[in-house]
């Protein structure tokens, strides 16, 4: 049995390393979601960090980073 050619074994491995990204995008998502909801049961950033045991700068860093991915693009022209 001959092994792949190492061009179709990149194709395939570029393939999953994109599955990837999407999955941990989404994942980090879902994250950044349950800590706002966290924020609003707890009513602060540091109260949800202290919950889990995390540093503050890494549950705001992780909001920021989704409310920015979310946010309307600003700069995109209308057709008004």
């Amino acid at each position: 049995m001959d092994p792949k050619p190492w061009r179709e074994r990149i194709a395939e491995e570029d393939q999953l390393l994109e599955q990837l990204n999407r999955l941990i995008s989404e994942s980090a998502a879902r994250r950044a979601e349950a800590l706002l909801e966290g924020v609003a049961d707890l009513g602060t950033i540091a109260d949800v960090a202290r919950d889990r045991g995390t540093s503050w700068n890494a549950v705001s860093k992780a909001i920021k980073k989704y409310q920015r991915k979310k946010a309307p693009d600003t700069d995109a022209t209308t057709t008004e």
